[in-house]
């Protein structure tokens, strides 16, 4: 595998990723702003509706279609954030024409829906086409509802918007159904157009062999831009409270759930995901087997960084009786770390569970663009076994230090209503 990375523009960032074991091309080109609440809607739309159709294949059934008979190749949108940001791109993934029969120049055509999808949308009058961005709409209305039924996401979505009160981190990256609901095509399209002419922009060329053609597509493309890009920030810490808040929502819900976020100023992050490996990202965790199995506190606990902020997450599934139990243990076992219980099998099983993940990457094309852009978020560009080899090399002590940083700064309650009765 050969990676590299050249700036072909200002604040336009173009990754070839070069491994022969794939029979597929994917492109990916990555959209990054600051996430704000006020633009959060109006941009998913206007970055949704690119797959939607083009200028050249004008409705969704002709794009598809197209898409079908170059061997099934395929292209999408999505919506993410990460911290402050919010993270827009689009992707499209193909047979190379090494394996196209009688040497079908599939890199060509894709390449060419790709150019038209991002740079001749299909607008007219200064507005993205009604039926493609009726299309877009509806997928994101109904996105925003069912992570509304997803009561475990909607949880964690809560406690983040409390525990990031004041920050763009609070906000959700697709802007609430309201906001949604009321982006008109022309909104949609001036944000799509803001974002070509602010946002940084990544792009991601993952293949079995060299193509020039790509990089020179999208150089030209881009060139012919009035570009004034602005600057991201990847990493911003929030600050703690000075006071644990503790909010809570009544649901129908059977199984109530409790997060609990910790912030840190810690920096060693190698450090800081050890830990969380250890205290509750597997089977073997500490939260794992004495919330869970042996007290039987809790249905499932777990916990995740969010590294972009400095913080933790812990969530557990939780009968209303024993919210209190629960909370008490796990602080409990954070302290256990704190104080330095930490024995050499949780330590060669994190090792182990974060090796198993790290050489996962590269099996799919995805993982690569995945991994790498996280490299660029964090201003380490490190393949996964150069991080593994961090990992190897953080101490028992630096864990507990670690450890020792973290705060409670707030917990989310979702409550069953059946608890009044």
């Amino acid at each position: 595998m050969n990676c590299s990375r050249k700036e072909i523009a200002a604040n336009v960032g173009f990754s070839t990723i070069i491994d022969p074991k794939f029979k597929t091309a994917s492109l990916t080109l990555r959209f990054i702003t600051k996430l704000d609440s006020r633009t959060a809607a109006p941009n998913s739309l206007g970055v949704g509706t690119l797959s939607a159709s083009n200028s050249r294949l004008t409705t969704l059934a002709r794009l598809n279609e197209r898409l079908s008979s170059l061997y099934g190749a395929a292209l999408s949108t999505f919506t993410r954030k990460r911290g402050d940001v919010q993270i827009l791109g689009l992707t499209a993934s193909w047979i190379t024409r090494r394996y196209a029969f009688d040497g079908e120049n599939v890199d060509s055509e894709m390449l060419a829906i790709i150019r038209d999808c991002l740079f001749a949308p299909n607008v007219k009058d200064g507005e993205f086409d009604a039926e493609s961005f009726a299309i877009t709409k509806k997928d994101l209305l109904d996105r925003i509802d069912s992570e509304l039924n997803n009561k475990r996401g909607y949880a964690l979505s809560r406690a983040a918007e409390i525990a990031f009160r004041g920050e763009p981190a609070e906000f959700s990256c697709y802007g609430t159904k309201e906001a949604a609901a009321a982006v008109t095509s022309a909104e949609a399209y001036e944000a799509y157009k803001e974002l070509i002419r602010t946002s940084r922009i990544e792009i991601f060329y993952i293949a079995p062999e060299e193509n020039p053609e790509a990089e020179e597509m999208l150089r030209s493309c881009i060139s012919e831009l009035d570009r004034q890009p602005q600057d991201c920030v990847f990493r911003s810490k929030s600050p703690v409270r000075e006071k644990v808040e503790e909010v809570s929502d009544k649901f129908d819900v059977l199984q109530c759930k409790m997060v609990m976020n910790f912030k840190s100023d810690s920096d060693d992050m190698a450090a800081m995901k050890l830990l969380s490996t250890i205290f509750g990202e597997t089977p073997v965790s500490k939260l794992f087997m004495n919330v869970r199995e042996k007290l039987s506190l809790c249905y499932y606990c777990a916990c995740r960084t969010v590294a972009s902020k400095g913080a933790l997450m812990v969530d557990i599934g939780v009968e209303h009786a024993n919210i209190d139990k629960a909370r008490d243990e796990i602080l409990r076992q954070l302290d256990e770390i704190r104080n330095g219980n930490i024995t050499d099998e949780e330590l060669q099983s994190a090792m182990m569970s974060l090796d198993n993940a790290l050489t996962q990457i590269g099996d799919t094309p995805s993982s690569y663009s995945g991994w790498y852009f996280e490299r660029l978020c964090d201003g380490k560009m490190v393949t996964p076994m150069e991080q593994l080899e961090l990992y190897k090399n953080v101490t028992k002590e630096r864990i507990i230090e670690a450890a020792g940083t973290l705060t409670l700064d707030s917990v989310y309650l979702m409550l069953s209503k059946e608890a009044d009765k």
